[in-house]
């Protein structure tokens, strides 16, 4: 079992249910692209566009639930003032979180009424939560769909505050981890510049250590996480990554440390086996 599955499978982690929701929605066009760190962003082609992920969504519902959502989305085509169109995108985006149980069109259509509301909070909040989600998902077509999404939330919620730190790492995530720019390093320098400017920034150093762990820089990560995990003890995904930076590194001692830290955290007599089992394999 690896770290995501730890993440997963562990009670009291917000992304435990990221990868079930977000993951059903569009099967790979190529199943057998890889991403790979530093490489170049492909050809605007390469992305899934926004019809096709929603018309794979539709087709896992049952025929009551796609008339009910297609008369929804006829009500936002017909609808002449922006209150009602943001009410109706709630609903739609309500029914595929509480009845259809896929967050990915759930995220799509918070966005859209984020858009139409305009306010930091709600851009700022749909922006974040395709960011989560395209970190966990495995398919590089639909992660760079995703983070182009959270891009333009970003950029719109930046509009509004750009003095907003926070909405400043988002969007640098989005290129470091989407997959939407020739230039890796742009996502990078946009986190940095937030990190230079206030080393007490514990969102910023932790998206720089994953930044490192992409990038196979694994000495930069452990020097990132580590600053994390001494601030955050309870930061149970920079505990695991720690553990995995220094194992990746050769570290046997310090990776075998970290992972028994993150074994507090689980009660799950599976996971804690798991974990035991690693630590073994690290000792031989």
């Amino acid at each position: 079992m690896n770290k995501k599955q730890f993440l997963l499978v562990g009670s009291g982690v917000l992304l435990f249910c990221l990868i079930y929701f977000f993951g059903r929605t569009v099967p790979s066009k190529n199943n057998n692209a890889v991403a790979k760190p530093g490489t170049t962003a492909p050809a605007p082609g390469d992305v899934v566009d926004t019809k096709a992920v929603l018309s794979a969504a539709k087709q896992q519902l049952n025929q009551d639930q796609q008339a009910y959502i297609n008369q929804l989305e006829a009500a936002v085509v017909r609808g002449d003032v922006k209150e009602q169109q943001i009410k109706v995108y709630r609903q739609i985006a309500n029914f595929w979180r509480d009845s259809a149980h896929m967050l990915l069109p759930y995220a799509y259509y918070s966005g859209m009424a984020s858009k139409l509301e305009n306010s930091e909070k709600s851009l700022t909040f749909a922006a974040h939560y395709f960011l989560e989600g395209l970190r966990q998902q495995g398919n590089p077509e639909l992660k760079r769909w995703m983070a182009g999404e959270a891009k333009e939330l970003f950029e719109k919620a930046l509009v509004l505050n750009p003095g907003n730190d926070s909405s400043k790492i988002g969007l640098g995530s989005c290129y470091l981890f989407g997959g939407i720019s020739q230039n890796p390093m742009q996502g990078i320098q946009l986190i940095r510049e937030v990190a230079e400017r206030d080393p007490d920034n514990m969102y910023a150093q932790f998206m720089l250590g994953l930044g490192g762990m992409e990038s196979g820089q694994f000495d930069k990560a452990i020097e990132r996480l580590t600053k994390v995990v001494s601030k955050q003890p309870q930061n149970l995904e920079a505990i695991l990554t720690l553990a995995e930076a220094y194992e990746r590194s050769g570290d046997k001692v310090n990776a075998v440390k970290w992972y028994e830290a993150s074994k507090k955290f689980f009660k799950e007599d599976e996971i804690i086996k798991e974990i035991n089992q690693r630590i073994e394999e690290l000792k031989k």
